[in-house]
């Protein structure tokens, strides 16, 4: 039972970022980012990994400065990492923690770009690389790796890919 109320409240968390998400993508950029600052502020730099990395993710978007988007990706990343894949599989069956990573990677290295830093763009983008293969032949995979490629394409080049890389 007490497992029950807890699912219970990690789905009404998972639902209230939703939430802000939807409202976000109606345009209301500032509402968002003030909602998920409340949001954040509940669930705590300790919190469920999948609340903070979900929350984060969708922080970064919500932000002006793209330093202040590249840190809301770190966290993303970092909570990933303390994320295991029964504890995702209790949000989204269908989803496996190894997928995240092409996104999040990439998130990254569409910062770096944003800052004037190709050499930590290319890294993030190497690593996004080294983990599509995890992504599902569906909208979103298709979507990530075509999003993967145009990044790549506009940085120019991967560490390791050759002599002149810049």
């Amino acid at each position: 039972m007490a497992q029950q109320r807890e699912q219970a409240a990690d789905d009404a968390m998972m639902t209230r970022i939703g939430q802000v998400v939807m409202l976000h993508h109606a345009g209301d950029r500032e509402e968002a980012r003030d909602r998920f600052l409340v949001l954040w502020s509940e669930i705590g730099e300790g919190g469920d990994p999948l609340h903070r990395c979900t929350l984060a993710h969708y922080m970064a978007d919500t932000q002006d400065d793209p330093a202040d988007e590249l840190a809301w990706d770190l966290r993303a990343l970092s909570a990933a990492g303390a994320l295991t894949d029964e504890r995702l599989a209790e949000h989204e069956r269908s989803l496996a923690l190894r997928a995240l990573y092409p996104s999040l990677h990439l998130n990254l290295a569409a910062d770096y770009v944003k800052l004037d830093q190709p050499d930590a763009a290319r890294i993030h983008l190497l690593r996004a690389r080294e983990s599509v293969h995890a992504l599902a032949d569906d909208g979103y995979g298709d979507g990530v790796r075509a999003a993967l490629t145009r990044l790549e394409q506009r940085v120019g080049g991967l560490p390791g890919a050759g002599e002149g890389d810049d």
